[in-house]
């Protein structure tokens, strides 16, 4: 993707985050848009209540066009879950998806460069401080639990 088609992207979900800021209790309201050849093939914001998380409904809704696509996410994907469940670093790896590009780092104790590094090691390409600037906006108030 070209620096363009990158901040266009995250702009979308940084918009997408911007409408559940504040109704996603102690979890950050987050946005992510997959795209596949140019196309966006599933976006999600943090549900209401803080689940489902972004990044699955995203994926959801993408199905196997997730598969070698570049996911576009506010705040770094939690690399482990409070509930046990696969995380969002985890389940975007066995998605397929080839790319995550991230404006902020989380720094939550579920994330906290976990979630970039599970990423990662899966032999996903992870990009960070894309519209960070911008994105950051949307987690001034944020402070994770036992930070």
């Amino acid at each position: 993707m070209t620096d363009e088609a990158d901040r266009r992207f995250m702009r979308q979900a940084i918009a997408l985050a911007t409408r559940h800021v504040g109704l996603t209790a102690e979890n950050p309201s987050v946005g992510c848009v997959i795209v596949q050849g140019g196309e966006v093939v599933g976006e999600g914001v943090t549900g209401e209540g803080g689940r489902p998380h972004a990044e699955e409904q995203a994926l959801d809704m993408a199905g196997e066009r997730a598969r070698g696509a570049i996911a576009y996410v506010t705040l770094e994907p939690c690399g482990a879950r409070s509930s046990g469940a696969a995380s969002c670093s985890e389940r975007l790896a066995a998605a397929g998806i080839a790319q995550v590009v991230i404006a902020c780092e989380d720094p939550s104790h579920f994330a906290a460069g976990a979630g970039a590094e599970r990423l990662g090691a899966a032999g996903v390409r992870v990009r960070t401080g894309v519209l960070e600037d911008e994105a950051a906006k949307l987690y001034a108030g944020y402070r994770p639990a036992g930070r």
